[in-house]
Parts: structure tokens; C-alpha cells; sequence
């Protein structure tokens, strides 16, 4: 099951994806939000939720690309509430990239860098037995939900910004219950877009470089996630492809499981707050950085999974420089 969020004449709205362009839009007040409310409240499956309020088979996927007014497939109505996080350092990689990695990773610990030396961890117990603990990931913060950018929408390049590159990813799309249970209500495609020449300059800098916008969408996968998915990243610059290669990610390309990030996020208690949404990244592969492409204001994002419908599609915009932020007295 996919789910879709849109904008209707001011109005949130969700609807089930069907095929390419057939939607059923749900009878719901509070988009996937509110269907995951009712879900918990009424402890029931949110599959369960969504057939009983379907309406009739409508077309229009296409004219709401078209019209710009599709929305991130889960959002909580106060952006405050919506927290934006990653991990890295989770993926193996192609089969020469991980060869590569293993291979380094038999030298001395004191040779390694901090980076290898995490990859290692994860390699060694990232994938723990269930009810074990497994070993802890790299983890980031990127804001909250006022970060979050919509499919077909613009991501804005700040005028500081060393690079803009984008990072294909999946993403977990949680809500937090009322007794503080996290509850994941499904996956999307990802977008989590950073400066890779702020943090090349000093891994220090990571912080920093994941401060910016990403994006995550169009479609909300609801199920089972497959163990194994092949998708393709490209770059497209007016009407050429600049660059484009394929991915793998799902567990059996991780050095960790699932299961394992999420526990190491939600372990805080201040990541459990009642009624709080969660967009949490959880890693890639493939970096067109990494090939030596630098991007331009314009240049298109596509990031497509076949499993997860449509894909994900931003723009970029570059912004002009701006004064320095002083702070004043009261």
C-alpha cells in the first residue's frame, strides 16, 4: 500500500495510489497524520484504517506533479513537532567498494580513521540478534520539520554553502503514541541533501553539513520492507542527464539492521514525546560528489525505487549572499 499527501484549495488531503495515475482519495481530516491517530487510538492497523474510509477511483497523480501541489507523505501540524535525523556510515556499497572497505578494515585499529573505524563497528555488530543490542551509528541531526521540502519543490542552497549534493536514501516515518511507543507508519524515498565539501574539510564540520533542507516522498510505502532494492540517482541540467548511477540499499546492502538504527534513535526519552512526528535517514551509497560533479542552480534531483511508485524530483536554487546574523540585547 502507497500513500500520497496534497494540497486541495487550502486543504490537506491524502489519498491511496492505486497505479500511475489512479488515486482513491481518503475520507480523513488531518492527512496520514490523522490516519495514524485513529490507528492508534483504535488499535488497529493503519491498512485497516485507510480501507475503511476510501472513496471512488479518481485520475490526477500527474496534474497534482504538475500544479506543484503534492506534500511530504507524512507531516504533523505543528513543524516544531516534526523531527529531522540521520544516520551514516550503514551501507556496504558495490561489491568493489565493499571489498575495499573489508580489506582496509583488517589494519591496525590506531590506522584507521574515525570514519573506518566506525564503518567497522558496523560491519562487526551492526546486525545484532534479536532482543541483543547491536553497535551504535553515526547519528545526525537536520532539523525539524520547517527543513522538509515537498516533492517537485525547490530545495534552496544557502549562500554560505560550500556544495549541494544530494544523498538517495530511504527514510523511516514515524509517530510517537501516547504513552511514548514509537510507531513506524511506513518508508519513503529520500533525498538527504548536504554540503560534502564542509564536512571533507573537517569531519568536525558534519554537523554542520547536514543542516540544510532535504526531502523525502512522494509516495509512503506501508508494509514490509523488501531486503534487497536496486534504484538509479541522476542529475539532470535542462533537458540532459550530467550524471546518473544506480543504488542498492535495504538490509542486505547495510551493515546494519533497521532494527538496530531505530534503537539507537529512540533510546533517548526526548525522541519518545507523545505525538511527535520522526523523519529518520537511514544511510547511502551513492554520492554524484563522489565522481567529481558539482551542481548548479537548476539542476534536477531524481531519485526513483520501483517499489516505492513515482519518483522522488527537486530542483535546486541557489541563494544570493545575505548580511551576517548579529544578535541585539534586550
Amino acid at each position: 500500500m502507497r500513500l500520497i499527501q496534497y494540497h486541495d484549495q487550502g486543504q490537506l488531503r491524502v489519498a491511496l495510489v492505486e497505479s500511475l495515475d489512479t488515486l482513491r482519495p481518503i475520507d480523513i481530516e488531518g492527512g496520514t497524520y490523522g490516519l495514524a491517530r485513529i490507528a492508534l487510538d483504535s488499535r488497529q492497523p493503519i491498512t485497516r484504517v485507510v480501507e475503511a474510509r476510501l472513496g471512488a477511483s479518481q485520475g490526477g497523480y500527474q496534474s497534482l506533479i504538475d500544479d506543484r501541489r503534492l506534500l511530504p507523505p507524512l507531516t504533523h501540524p505543528d513543524p516544531a513537532h516534526c523531527l529531522v535525523t540521520g544516520t551514516g556510515l550503514t551501507h556496504l556499497g558495490s561489491a568493489d567498494t565493499r571489498d575495499a572497505m573489508h580489506a582496509k578494515a583488517q589494519v591496525e585499529d590506531a590506522a584507521l580513521t574515525d570514519s573506518m573505524r566506525m564503518f567497522k563497528l558496523g560491519v562487526e555488530g551492526g546486525k545484532p540478534a534479536p532482543g541483543e543490542t547491536g553497535a551504535q551509528p553515526e547519528w545526525f541531526y537536520k532539523g525539524d520539520g520547517s527543513c522538509v521540502v515537498a516533492p517537485e519543490a525547490a530545495i534552496a542552497v544557502p549562500h554560505f554553502a560550500e556544495d549541494a549534493g544530494e544523498e538517495p536514501e530511504l527514510a523511516g516515518l514515524y509517530v510517537i503514541g501516547d504513552d511514548g511507543q514509537p510507531w513506524r507508519v511506513g518508508y519513503a524515498i529520500g533525498n538527504e541533501f548536504s554540503d560534502h565539501i564542509t564536512e571533507r574539510f573537517n569531519y568536525l564540520w558534519l554537523a554542520h553539513s547536514k543542516l540544510r533542507a532535504c526531502s523525502f516522498g512522494p509516495e509512503l510505502l506501508i508494509g514490509e520492507l523488501p531486503a534487497h532494492l536496486e534504484g538509479t540517482s541522476r542529475i539532470v541540467r535542462g533537458s540532459e542527464t550530467v550524471w546518473q548511477k544506480p543504488f542498492l540499499t535495504g538490509e542486505a546492502n547495510m551493515a546494519h539492521s533497521l532494527a538496530n538504527l531505530e534503537h539507537h534513535h529512540f533510546k533517548y526519552p526526548n525522541f519518545r514525546r507523545p505525538g511527535d512526528v520522526h523523519v529518520h535517514f537511514f544511510g547511502t551509497a551513492t554520492l554524484s560528489f563522489a565522481d567529481g560533479i558539482q551542481t548548479q542552480d537548476g539542476d534536477r534531483f531524481e531519485i526513483s525505487l520501483p517499489e516505492f511508485g513515482r519518483p522522488l524530483r527537486n530542483p535546486l536554487r541557489f541563494e544570493s549572499s545575505s548580511p551576517a546574523i548579529a544578535v541585539k540585547s534586550l
